[in-house]
């Protein structure tokens, strides 16, 4: 029964607009919890897959709580006027029959992993991951199972055994590919602009191509606001700030956000610790000149247009923009070396989503992304200038699509869709000394049309079965690829799952890791398209198994698959070899096992994650043909941890550990290195870190909209200092020696947040 004591609610009690539209019920509490200052308590696997739609109307606590229990079932029990406590005992079997999620909270409140096997994440709620002070997408998606960074970056992470190009990343429809700030040791996406994140690595819905490994797709809100919402941060490295305006009531309305680092007018102690890993073995680690400029700025727009019930419009812009001008005088030499890089992603969208029928929608978007990334190295003597190294790349990449979704009914729902892109790709490596030679260049320019077909048959009797299909035609490589998927869902026994999963996928743009010519070496891959001959289109196959257990607050995932990929290509060694400085082609095999672990006990939230992975990779002329251990390959990746939320408070402890990475061991003879050992024979040291965490939200009176955030975290607690790579690189002469290159992770790095909201 409901049971509201009379001195909870009064004839004067506060109302409010509110309404929800198929949103978790988590979610909707924790949004009642902020609009009405109550606090619910109930069981998160008792409310697993509940969701909630209420229509918009102007309601007191009490009569919304009288009309959620109308919709669920749900009894509500309210102690000294403020903290409710949730009832699930009049629920019946048909509200806890799981629709769409299978499991709620992976890792913490705010992630969810879906029948599809997709995870969502939802990074306005998301709860406190240890070493991050907000939310991060990026960073979010590291922790979870098969997902590792062994550069330590927020881009720079790997999936399955995959490289970082093989991910595809989308930001309200446009392909993105720049993904980093300060050479991607931050995130470029704002966190409080993206409302829903997708991240797919198996069982890929067809409406995605491109990539091998994985998606990750954001959105931003396309819900229009009663009331302005604002907010504004600061950390150790960056601000920011976030608005949503409505203009004209429930029909048009304008969401922005923009970021933009300081360090140009103070450089904080976890900036230094940042610029510190980026710039180890580089001549800028040891400049000290004041004028020098490592800054970026990013922002995006939104606007959505709502003119009736059965349309909906938005237009989208982002732009990611990175500038390094470093200058280092080596006084004893007379020498001066300038390192200069711009690199800049804009990217425009268009949607407009309309609703033919109850049952029938159809979604038609169309995208534009500009990617430019121009960078020289000048050496000078004195005041004359002695060579100019270059590196170009640009991307126009555009494209259009329509989609149908058709719920034929609650068991049969089928989807539909065309999508024509077209890609313009060119790249070019060039020096100078008394006269200019291109070491490399190219351009391609690719179009593709694809056609895509989804059905999912929902049976709890037997199977829930998702089956799709892609073909595309690249028109001017005169290729055809057909892609099948397939998901399998079934009910073993209770609380037991079964998921399995098949996927066909193809790529055409890549990245060349070509370090060479360039002491700062750090934005060393550019992008290139396949012109069916050196680049082939890359192939791959994945087939994925696994089983989930949920009950009283336990989750274990477990998860085998092997991956298969072909036509991947790479430089012998991965510089320049004057011998040899030719494309390898090659294939690549990756079997590995991915199991999480997710206890919750009272206010405590307790998660590990394993991950075993072996890859090979043989490639043409390299190791006599034979396989060998993958580059990427991390063999062994743990990570666990332990937070804890009572009220306002979160706090978070989270320690990883992995194998080291394989590397190509040397030895120097005759004034230069030497490989006689084969290709990745050697492995670097263990990888460990403990990461700490902990945030605190807050009002400044009970009558005030104003509510503030702050936040405290400390990356490498016990300032371990682990070996992370070992390259190898040309000087600034194609006959240059060849030099070792060893890298280090990340010092000790506190940093701090604070951030209000209205």
């Amino acid at each position: 029964m409901l049971i509201l004591p009379f001195l909870a609610f009064s004839q004067e009690e506060a109302k409010y607009y509110i309404a929800f539209n198929a949103v978790q019920l988590q979610a909707a509490f924790e949004k009642i919890e902020t609009l009405y200052d109550v606090k619910f308590s109930f069981q998160d696997e008792k409310l697993t897959g509940l969701s909630l739609t209420l229509n918009k109307e102007k309601r007191t606590l009490h009569e919304l709580l009288d009309a959620i229990k109308l919709k669920t079932k749900l009894d509500f029990e309210v102690l000294n006027n403020r903290y409710i406590i949730v009832h699930t005992s009049n629920l019946g079997p048909q509200i806890l029959e799981l629709d769409k999620i299978v499991i709620n909270s992976y890792l913490t409140k705010g992630i969810t992993k879906n029948k599809d096997a997709s995870f969502l994440i939802n990074p306005t709620t998301l709860g406190i991951l240890p070493g991050l002070t907000e939310p991060d997408v990026l960073e979010s998606i590291q922790l979870l199972p098969g997902v590792v960074s062994p550069n330590e970056t927020a881009s720079g992470f790997l999936v399955r055994g995959g490289k970082m190009d093989q991910n595809r990343i989308i930001w309200d429809g446009i392909n993105m590919y720049h993904k980093g700030h300060l050479f991607g040791m931050i995130s470029p996406f704002n966190p409080n602009a993206t409302k829903q994140v997708t991240f797919i690595n198996k069982g890929t819905n067809p409406r995605y191509g491109e990539r091998v490994s994985s998606v990750i797709s954001m959105t931003t809100t396309s819900k229009i606001e009663e009331k302005l919402k604002a907010q504004i941060g600061v950390n150790g490295i960056s601000g920011d700030a976030y608005l949503e305006v409505p203009i004209i009531k429930d029909t048009l309305a304008v969401q922005a956000s923009m970021g933009s680092s300081y360090t140009n007018t103070y450089q904080s102690f976890a900036f230094n610790t940042l610029a510190d890993k980026v710039f180890e073995s580089t001549k800028i680690k040891n400049g000290d000149n004041p004028n020098n400029d490592f800054s970026f700025v990013d922002y995006n727009i939104k606007i959505n247009y709502k003119p009736n019930f059965n349309n909906t419009l938005y237009a989208s812009i982002i732009s990611i923009d990175n500038t390094l001008d470093f200058t280092v005088n080596d006084t004893q030499a007379n020498k001066t070396f300038n390192d200069r890089m711009s690199i800049k992603n804009t990217g425009y969208g268009l949607g407009w989503t309309k609703l033919w029928r109850t049952n029938l929608k159809q979604l038609t978007s169309a995208y534009f992304s500009n990617y430019k990334l121009n960078y020289n190295f000048i050496t000078s003597e004195g005041e004359a200038q002695t060579s100019n190294f270059e590196k170009r790349n640009i991307i126009f990449d555009s494209g259009i699509s329509t989609e149908l979704d058709w719920e034929i009914n609650k068991q049969n729902k089928a989807t539909f869709g065309y999508q024509y892109v077209l890609k313009d790709v060119a790249y070019a490596f060039l020096n100078t000394t008394t006269l200019q030679f291109i070491l490399d260049e190219d351009k391609t320019v690719v179009q593709t049309h694809s056609i895509y077909a989804n059905y999912n048959y929902k049976n709890p009797k037997w199977f829930d079965v998702e089956v799709g299909a892609r073909a595309t035609y690249f028109y001017e490589l005169d290729a055809f690829r057909f892609e099948p998927r397939l998901i399998l869902y079934k009910d073993l026994v209770k609380h037991v799952k079964l998921q399995i999963s098949g996927e066909v996928k193809h790529q055409i743009i890549s990245e060349i890791d070509e370090t060479i010519i360039s002491d700062l070496s750090l934005e060393n891959r550019v992008w290139r398209l396949a012109n069916g001959h050196e680049f082939p289109i890359i192939n791959s196959k994945q087939i994925s198994a696994g089983f989930i257990y949920t009950n009283n607050g336990w989750t274990i995932d477990v998860d085998h698959y092997y991956k298969k990929i072909d036509h991947i290509t790479a430089l012998s060694l991965g510089f320049l070899n004057p011998e040899n400085s030719n494309f390898n082609l090659g294939e690549q095999r990756v079997f590995g096992v991915d199991v999480f672990l997710n206890k919750r006990f009272n206010r405590f939230n307790s998660w590990l994650s394993y991950s075993f992975n072996t890859s090979k990779s043989k490639y043409d002329s390299i190791n006599e043909d034979d396989y060998f251990t993958a580059t990427s390959n991390v063999k062994h990746a743990f990570s666990t941890s332990l937070s804890y939320k009572l009220s306002n408070f979160e706090v978070a402890l989270g320690w990883r550990w992995q194998t080291g990475k394989p590397y190509t061991a040397s030895t120097f003879g005759n004034n230069s290195f030497q490989f006689n050992e084969g290709v990745n024979t050697k492995r670097l040291p263990d990888y460990h870190r403990l990461d700490f965490s902990s945030t605190y939200k807050f009002k400044f009176s009970k009558t005030s909209k104003l509510r503030a955030k702050v936040g405290f975290s400390v990356r490498n607690v016990y300032n371990k200092t682990n070996f992370i790579s070992r390259e190898y690189r040309g000087n600034n002469d194609i006959n240059g020696a060849i030099e070792a290159i060893d890298k280090f992770s990340i010092g000790l790095t506190p940093n701090i947040m604070f951030r209000l909201f209205w």
